[in-house]
């Protein structure tokens, strides 16, 4: 068959052997393919060897016993036949049979005549991947098929692949997707992908991660390999990266992320508000704002949550609504402690504090409940 933007691709021929040597009967000299064998409109063959063309997939050699993701089961299933249907003239690849009945019908076909046991048939539309080693087959995850899961769901089904199957899962989506689908897997298997995947593609996946995610795998990467692919991240992007690199990952300084909003406490509930919505990049979870002494500075003096900004009185100044008395954590703090007090004061984030008093960054609960939490939790209720 022939990979491409069809939901169920066609069967292009046949490939036979003669002597030894294989060679390829295009569709059209095919008038019938069934049970029983295949049938030509003429007894004149062309012999020349066959070679593979670019997206044809060998159904007996690619495809059958490999594994496949099931977009729709959210599942990494194994291909134990497939199923043709002939419609319009053409011969379709419609399903993959992925139950125990369809290895039992190709390794004993006599014995399967008239079984009644049930067959488990996936739609090929539903496959978003197919885990070949063909050399010559450019088998990628249709990234529109795989956009319908979450970046955890992904995840995990890359993880149930080998690594190569599973780092093409990724390299395969885009690169915001693939650097939430990373920030998904674990540590080492991270490092391992963004380490041997062009540099280029994975600093501009680095550059979609959240800064302290980035940071971990840098960590985790060889010091001269590392060193490269900041160098290769734009600049702003790498700045929020080098903030992060000091600090151990045991520490509050190594669980915290530079993605937060400060708000000068001289602006109103009003105005802050409108800088918000002027802002062209805002962190994904806006817990809290915290209000510092002046524009550029980080000089720490309140902190106000979103629900309270929204519903206060447009004219109040910010100073009357933020809360002076809130939690905080010293960057050297050790991680476990400082997730325990976030689990304990029921805390959405906490802002991390050195000795002057400025704003380093903040330690967010998902952050935090990683560390509370046991290593294969998270795989276990996914």
């Amino acid at each position: 068959m022939r990979l491409g933007a069809d939901d169920h691709p066609p069967v292009t021929g046949i490939v036979a052997r003669y002597r030894r040597r294989d060679f390829f009967l295009s569709r059209w000299r095919i008038t019938d393919l069934n049970a029983h064998g295949v049938r030509l409109n003429s007894d004149i063959l062309d012999l020349r060897p066959f070679v593979r063309r670019e997206s044809e997939v060998l159904l007996a050699r690619d495809v059958l016993d490999k594994q496949l993701i099931d977009v729709d089961g959210k599942r990494v299933v194994r291909v134990n036949d497939v199923q043709i249907i002939e419609a319009a003239g053409d011969w379709r690849v419609t399903g993959a049979d992925v139950s125990l009945q369809g290895l039992w019908r190709r390794l004993a076909p006599a014995g399967f005549a008239g079984s009644k046991r049930p067959v488990e048939v996936l739609d090929w539309a539903d496959v978003g991947y197919l885990a070949t080693d063909a050399a010559t087959v450019q088998l990628k995850s249709s990234s529109d098929k795989l956009a319908r899961l979450h970046p955890v769901e992904i995840a995990r089904l890359a993880e149930a692949l080998s690594y190569h199957h599973g780092s093409e899962v990724v390299e395969s989506l885009d690169d915001e997707t693939a650097a939430e689908t990373l920030e998904e897997m674990p540590a080492e298997r991270q490092a391992k992908i963004l380490g041997d995947m062009d540099q280029e593609r994975a600093a501009d996946i680095l550059e979609w991660m959240s800064p302290d995610e980035a940071a971990d795998v840098l960590g985790d990467l060889p010091e001269e390999k590392a060193e490269e692919l900041l160098g290769l991240m734009e600049h702003d992007e790498q700045a929020d990266v080098v903030e992060l690199l000091p600090y151990e990952d045991d520490t509050a300084g190594g669980l915290m992320t530079t993605e937060f909003v400060t708000l000068p406490r001289a602006l109103t509930v009003g105005e802050a508000l409108a800088r918000l919505r002027e802002m062209a990049e805002t962190p994904n979870m806006i817990y809290y704002l915290y209000v510092v002494e002046e524009e550029n500075s980080w000089n720490l003096l309140g902190v106000i949550a979103l629900r309270s900004l929204i519903l206060a009185e447009p004219s109040m100044p910010l100073e009357h609504v933020m809360r002076t008395e809130f939690q905080r954590a010293d960057p050297g703090e050790p991680a476990r402690e400082v997730a325990q007090r976030i689990a304990e004061y029921n805390l959405l984030a906490l802002p991390v504090v050195d000795e002057a008093g400025d704003i380093l960054g903040i330690i967010t609960v998902d952050d935090a409940m990683e560390i509370l939490l046991p290593k294969n939790w998270r795989q276990r209720n996914i």
